[in-house]
């Protein structure tokens, strides 16, 4: 005598599941069976064989002969798409702690609710509660994640989970870093005689300061999952130097020079240091009010309209910070710095590193290095204008320059490049993805 057993919920997908997956202009004999009833989460309570209503209610079916092509134009009703996609993220599902961990890896794999309706599902939502509610769960399992859980990475962009000392380090200490280095780096030129021993201690200074920030890069709420490019390195460097050095130069390329050394915009450098604590602060302010949004929310909507404004209130107060930090320093080292054009910046280099902490790289580099590729075409059209015949190639920047001065030419630079970026990171800092563990993106 032989005995069946019925097909548990991960089982290998049947044939007939295969167009569930297909492109939009492919079969799509799921969407001919979905409908409100299979999108209720009413339905999905225990069923009469000790699985759920809505296995029962889409069944399992037999799989047909592998030859024929009879299933790809037109699926039997048996058929369970809902199966197949658990199966293919049956780890996603076995560890998640709520449907709305599964909604936003789904999410991360280029899912839709167009999608989801060749599942039987309204949304990517509903889809995701009933692949939570169909994984047999024990009682220990809803308090606590599965031990294969904790082998994952830390999300990055979350909450600081380490003690208070750890928290002290990354959210105080190291972003104070970068600020008090660059004003004691200043507060010692001013009292240092002109010599090479001043040029050597400008050289250890600079390469302090980089060295803080890239402390704070490499930990805490700034801290990417992956390094990031050799192209996106170069541009902020540049970017950064050309907001202490590139003004003067620039004015002084127009008029002729340089024939000397041309002013340094020490302020805006101690702004920016200074300004490197609240870039910290406000990024563990955004990431961490998004992870708690997450785990409060029921939908990938109702999570991304809550994150939206937060992303936003969030550099606001940055931009906030840095304009009082901007003013401060003015106030000390004398000269005025050019507050649209350091804000500007900011703005850039607080969006691309969110962007890159979240996962998201080629926008980010593509904006930086646009940004500074402007500012270098700029500097080197002017030089090139004093070969003969080419007095030509210096004529918009003069321009330019004459009727907004120098600093015009970073402040539009920077500030296209940043409102590209905040074009884009609203969207994608305000999916769920966005924020769940990198594995699953």
């Amino acid at each position: 005598m032989t005995t069946h057993h019925a097909p548990g919920p991960l089982d290998a997908p049947s044939r007939p599941a295969e167009p569930a997956h297909s492109g939009p202009g492919g079969p799509d004999p799921a969407r001919s069976l979905a409908g409100p009833g299979a999108a209720d989460p009413g339905r999905w309570g225990p069923g009469p064989s000790g699985g759920t209503v809505a296995n029962s209610a889409v069944g399992t079916g037999n799989s047909p002969a592998q030859g024929s092509s009879g299933p790809a134009v037109a699926a039997p009703p048996g058929g369970d798409p809902v199966k197949a996609l658990m199966h293919r993220h049956r780890e996603l599902c076995a560890r998640a702690v709520d449907p709305l961990e599964i909604a936003a890896a789904l999410e991360a794999h280029g899912m839709t609710d167009r999608t989801a309706a060749r599942f039987r599902h309204r949304d990517v939502f509903s889809l995701a509660e009933e692949m939570y509610a169909r994984v047999p769960r024990h009682s220990s399992d809803r308090s606590a994640p599965p031990a294969s859980a904790h082998a994952a990475p830390e999300p990055v962009a979350g909450p600081s989970a380490g003690a208070g000392p750890s928290r002290l380090l990354t959210l105080v200490l190291l972003p104070a870093l970068p600020g008090a280095l660059c004003a004691g780096l200043l507060a010692g030129l001013a009292q240092a005689p002109p010599g090479r021993a001043r040029t050597l201690a400008v050289v250890a200074g600079v390469l302090a300061v980089l060295s803080a920030v890239q402390l704070c890069l490499r930990h805490g709420p700034l801290r990417s999952p992956r390094p990031a490019g050799v192209a996106v390195r170069l541009a902020t460097l540049w970017l950064l130097g050309y907001a202490v050095l590139g003004d003067g130069l620039l004015d002084a390329a127009v008029r002729g020079g340089p024939d000397r050394l041309w002013p340094v915009d020490t302020a805006t450098a101690l702004g920016l240091a200074l300004a490197m604590w609240p870039a910290v602060l406000c990024a563990r302010i955004f990431t961490g009010g998004a992870r708690r949004r997450l785990a409060r929310s029921r939908g990938l909507g109702e999570f991304a309209a809550a994150t939206r404004p937060l992303l936003l209130a969030s550099l606001t107060c940055y931009l906030v910070a840095l304009g009082g930090l901007l003013a401060l320093a003015g106030a000390l080292l004398g000269p005025s710095p050019a507050l649209a054009g350091a804000g500007a910046l900011g703005a850039l280099l607080l969006l691309a590193r969110l962007l890159l902490v979240h996962g998201h790289r080629a926008t980010p580099t593509v904006a930086l290095a646009t940004a500074a590729g402007v500012e270098l075409a700029v500097l080197c059209s002017v030089l090139a204008s004093r070969l003969p015949g080419c007095d030509f190639l210096a004529v918009p920047a003069e321009t330019l320059i004459e009727v907004c001065g120098a600093e015009a030419v970073p402040t539009l630079a920077c500030a296209v490049a940043a409102f590209a970026l905040l074009v884009r990171a609203v969207p994608a800092l305000s999916r769920a993805s966005a924020h769940t563990d990198p594995g699953t993106r």
